[in-house]
């Protein structure tokens, strides 16, 4: 069993910043196995949209166009947690926010669909 539990969200105003994180655990998971990371996000009546995600054994990371220049997203393979730095806030970012895992080698880790294991999410709510 593979669990994604994300911690970091919260309240706050725009223009201010929060840090996610998402760690990986499980008995039956493995690091090696990981191809990709992601966060997604999902507000009231909208679909789940792709934030951002990064390669597990490469330096190559991915973004929508609506979080380039304000969200980083970064990772610590030795500590099995994935980061999403998030600066210059709007209220448009306000969603549960979810971390994924992908392990799919040459998956489009941009794809909803190519993630297999999510976490339980974290509301982060942007106050103008």
């Amino acid at each position: 069993q593979v669990q994604l539990v994300e911690s970091g969200g919260g309240l706050v105003q725009t223009g201010g910043s929060l840090r996610l994180s998402c760690t990986a655990s499980g008995r039956t998971f493995n690091t090696y196995n990981t191809y990709a990371m992601a966060w997604f996000r999902q507000a009231p009546g909208k679909e789940r949209e792709f934030v951002a995600s990064i390669h597990w054994k490469i330096n190559i990371a991915y973004y929508a166009d609506s979080v380039k220049g304000r969200f980083t997203i970064s990772r610590d393979n030795a500590k099995n947690t994935v980061y999403l730095q998030m600066n210059s806030l709007e209220p448009e970012d306000t969603a549960v926010y979810y971390c994924a895992r992908d392990i799919r080698i040459g998956s489009d880790i941009r794809e909803r669909r190519e993630y297999n294991y999510w976490g339980q999410g974290t509301q982060v709510t942007v106050s103008s």
